[in-house]
This record gives C-alpha cells, structure tokens and sequence, in this order.
C-alpha cells in the first residue's frame, strides 16, 4: 500500500471514529488571543429553516418585509454547519448532542455527560464512563460559571453542563430507578445541588422548581401544584445552607431585586416545570423574566468575580413548539433567543469573549411555495397580487408546515398504501387521494394554530441535517466549513488557551 493511500484510510478512520475527543479541526493562528470569558448559546431545535423563518417573522413584526432582516448573531463573522448525529442516532436527540458539545465525545443519544462505554438507562459501568465537561472544568480552573434556559434546569441541554446519567429522564428521584440509585446513581436534580467542582455553579436560572421540592411542598406560585420528590428532601433549601451569600428566587420582583456581589450565587427557578413560551410570559401569575434579562443578569453576576466566564443560555422551548406543531410559538422564541444574543454582544467584548451561537438538532419544518415577497411567513401563500396560491385541489396552503407532527390531516386514498408507483414530471395529480382542510377562512398566523403535517403524530419529530454554528470573539475564526458537532468544545476549549 502506498504511503499516500494509507494516509487517506487513516483519514478515513478518524472521521469516523466518534467516540474519539477530537482535536480542533482548524489552527487558530498562535498570535491570537485566548477569551477570558466564553458564552454557548443553545436554540433548541433551532434548525436553519427556523432561523430564516425566525428572522423573517422578526422583520416583519419591525414592518419590513422581512426577508432582509437580520438576527444578532447572523452579524457574526464566522459561521459553519454542524453535524448533529450520534453514535446510535442518525436523527438525534438533545442530550447526546449536548453532551458532545460539553464534553468534546459523540455518545448514545439518551444519556448525558456520559461516554460511548456507558449501556443507557443501566447504571452499571456510568461512573467509569463519565466525562468532564466544560463548565466542570471551567469551575475547577477557578472560573465563575452558569446556566440560564427556559427548560427545567435538571432537562436534557442544562444538564449535560454539570451532570451525569444513563438516562436523560433520570431528572429526580421519582423518575430514577430504585435499583440505579441503589447502584450509586443520582437523580439529576441532585447532581445539581451536590455539584463539587470548584465553589458550585455561580448563577442557575430557569424552570423545573418541582423536581427539587419534596412531595407534600406547595408551589408558592401554583398552589395546585406539589413538588415531586419522593425522598423528602427539599433540595432549594439545601443549595441555599450550602454556602454563604447564596440566594433563590422565583419571580420577576425577586429577580430584579437581586443584588450583585463578587460571591453572590443566584439560583432562580421561575415555574414548577418549563418556564413560559416568550408569547405566553405576559399571562404569568407572579412574572418572570425574559431570557435575555436572565442572560443579562448572569453576565452581571459572572462578570462581578473577575476571574473569567462560562456560561451557557439555552432557548429552550424552540424545541417545545416545534414539537407542538406550533410554529408561533417555536418562531417567537428563536426570536427571544436573538435578542439574548444581541444583549450578550452589548455586554461583552469581542477581544476578550468569545460567543458561540448554534443548535443541538434541527426540525422538520419546512418553508416552501412560492409566497411573494414580504408575504406574512405564517400566513397562507399569496402571489405578488395578493392572490392566494392553491393546491392541487383548489385550497390554500400555507408557507410554513412540518414533515410530521399533531397538525397532520387525515387523508384517503381509493389505492392501497405503498402501491403508487413514481409520479412522471408533470402527471395529473389524483386529487380524489387527498383530503385537506380548507384554509381559506382559518388565521394560519393566531398563536394557537398548527402548521399542517405530512405524516400524523403525537409529537413532531426532530430533523437530521445539519445546522448552523455562529461565532465571535477570540479563536471564533475556528468556526467554519463542515464541522463535527463534538469540534464546537474543542473550539471552546481551545479559546481558553487550556
């Protein structure tokens, strides 16, 4: 064999070979300067059909057209795609691609901050498998450090920053098998407040206040609500003993009330599960804060030590609409996101901070027709007359729609399934197989409507392809052409100068 052929099937091995922690696939220039602080934005499900939608609905609700909007982090000067798979997914799921990016190794799709030896949903084996993570290390290095998401702080992208798990739906003790904690596993909601790297996690903020509070605890927001743990423990008051100057709230008045400290650690769960969509946070009971007021704040608190920053913001509830089927929802909390950047790069300087925007895994929405320009993105199609566009059987359709999902309508067919054979270019379509709501007189754009799907489902399914990383700062030149999603913790890593 030929030296150059054994380097190309060398090549070949090391690209596929997913488990491995990888090196950083561009050399930054050695003259660069290394961040002192770095900042992981996460859109949940944030696929680039989303971002384009997102920045389109934005450009209008300014009374543009849209199109030739730009979001805060489509400003950043170096950009790549990302590939999302996992060792066992092809299409894959939150806490696996999470837990590439924290920790720099492509895992099981199911289980968080754990490597490829790990068996899912068994304890047996996941302390030996377990991998450090980024904001573990960041801690241990005497860095301050924090998580801000619209989740539950103990859900799958949160956690892959401080824990470790078989299984992603291990949040707290009710959900954990009583053999796996017998074996020496902990529930998630644990692994958060017995965090031992460095001094604890300095700001913790968003949704999932019941998965730390005992069963029998009243919400204080929600009193038909009780907290879920089954062991007794109220895990919000033993974070508090933990250490001196640290302080919990759980509304918008004790959010901006909080004073800011050198020492001050601030934990703040503003719902018993998921915070409010960004469209529904108006109706909250007791109020709370936008995801980039909690992104402000954390930057505040971080930046008060002095000591350099890790920090991770998650728009968690793209995902969550999406999965509804529920574009308005989805769309106007990539746009929450966006501005959470955009205040994160007023904040923050490019010299000394790098920021890295992307996606754990895409959606099946897609964006099609031909809307003429300026068109409302949720509305039906329409021609540059304002002629609504039609099918094949004479209704409208709108521009948005997923390839799954709730919002799938039953259709008929005088043929058994699977027995058409392909379609010539240009065949008369059988109008009789397919039947469709007639959208000419429902708001395609009201908050509660649900885009039409191809396929029914209880719940719209995440996308395969690709997605987009967005970067500024010191080493962001690392971000470009095709990258494996494991890379983004090398390029963060790497930004450190560790």
């Amino acid at each position: 064999m030929s030296p150059l052929r054994y380097a190309v099937m060398l090549l070949g091995v090391c690209l596929v070979c997913v488990g491995c922690t990888p090196s950083n696939p561009v050399a930054t220039p050695a003259q660069s300067p290394h961040a002192r602080n770095v900042i992981l934005f996460i859109g949940d499900g944030m696929g680039i059909a989303t971002v384009t939608a997102a920045r389109i609905l934005d450009g209008q609700q300014r009374g543009g057209p849209g199109e030739d909007n730009v979001l805060a982090f489509e400003r950043f000067p170096y950009t790549a795609l990302s590939k999302t798979y996992s060792i066992d997914m092809q299409v894959a799921e939150s806490a696996g691609t999470m837990t590439a990016m924290m920790t720099g190794v492509k895992t099981h799709g199911a289980v968080i901050g754990e490597g490829p030896a790990v068996i899912p949903e068994q304890c047996g084996g996941a302390a030996a498998a377990a991998l450090p993570s980024l904001l573990e290390t960041a801690e241990d290095r005497g860095l301050a450090t924090g998580i801000v998401t619209t989740t539950r702080i103990t859900h799958a992208t949160p956690a892959a920053t401080y824990a470790h798990s078989p299984s992603r739906n291990w949040e707290a003790d009710i959900s954990t098998p009583a053999q796996a904690q017998a074996s020496g596993c902990r529930d998630i909601a644990r692994q958060l407040v017995e965090f031992s790297h460095g001094d604890g996690i300095d700001v913790i903020l968003g949704g999932g206040r019941a998965w730390l509070m005992p069963v029998g605890a009243t919400d204080p927001e929600r009193p038909a609500q009780q907290g879920l743990r089954a062991d007794g423990r109220n895990l919000i008051d033993e974070w508090r003993a933990g250490r001196a100057q640290r302080t919990y709230v759980w509304n918008q008045a004790q959010f901006d009330a909080l004073t800011i400290g050198p020492a001050q650690q601030v934990l703040g769960l503003f719902e018993p599960d998921h915070m409010q969509f960004s469209a529904d946070r108006a109706t909250d009971p007791s109020g709370e804060p936008s995801l980039a007021e909690m992104t402000a704040k954390a930057i505040e608190i971080l930046s008060a030590r002095e000591t350099g920053y890790f920090l991770m913001v998650e728009g968690g509830r793209i995902d969550h609409g999406h999965h509804a089927g529920n574009a308005y929802r989805a769309l106007t909390d990539a746009i929450a996101l966006a501005e959470a950047v955009s205040v994160a790069d007023q904040l923050t300087n490019a010299a000394d901070t790098l920021i890295v925007v992307t996606a754990d895994h895409s959606h099946t929405l897609s964006m099609s027709g031909y809307a003429a320009r300026g068109n409302p993105i949720l509305d039906k199609a329409r021609n540059a007359n304002g002629t609504l566009q039609l099918d094949a059987t004479g209704k409208p359709y709108t521009t948005l729609g997923y390839a799954n999902g709730p919002g799938a309508q039953v259709k008929s067919s005088s043929q058994a399934a699977g027995t058409k054979q392909f379609p010539h270019f240009a065949q008369q379509f059988d109008t009789a197989a397919v039947e469709r709501v007639d959208l000419s007189t429902i708001d395609t754009a009201a908050v509660n409507y649900l885009q039409e799907a191809a396929v029914p489902m209880s719940s719209e399914t995440h996308g395969g392809e690709d997605v987009a990383v967005y970067a500024r700062g010191p080493h962001s030149d690392a971000v470009h052409g095709v990258i494996e999603q494991n890379e983004i913790y090398a390029i963060m890593r790497n930004a450190y100068g560790w």
